[in-house]
């Protein structure tokens, strides 16, 4: 694993010193914040990065943003009968968000 890092590394200061890491989008931008990439395997952090830059959403991602809104719809529900309509469709995506995370999880391992 060393000798490979350090191979990076001269790959990375080849490079460099020949003016080939000069004008890439992104520099001089600072690295965004990504907390759950460091808790997160790296492979699989990486392919998620990828993949959204690319515009391609898994369908997990789709589901988070509407239980996103499903929750606030609910959280906004004025009287009982509206939260238990939020509820029912809250559960459902619930259900179908950690579906849909179990089949990414099986699919990587």
């Amino acid at each position: 694993m060393r000798s490979f890092r350090s191979l990076v590394e001269r790959q990375i200061a080849k490079a460099h010193a020949a003016g080939q890491l000069r004008g890439l989008k992104g520099e001089g931008v600072p690295l965004p914040d990504r907390p759950a990439e460091a808790s997160e395997d790296a492979a699989l952090s990486t392919g998620m990065r990828i993949m959204a830059e690319a515009g391609v959403l898994p369908a997990e991602f789709k589901l988070k943003k509407q239980l996103d809104a499903a929750r606030q719809t609910y959280a906004k529900a004025a009287d009982d009968e509206a939260r238990k309509a939020a509820m029912r469709i809250l559960a459902d995506l619930e259900l179908r968000y950690e579906i849909a995370r179990e089949a990414r999880r099986k699919f990587m391992s």
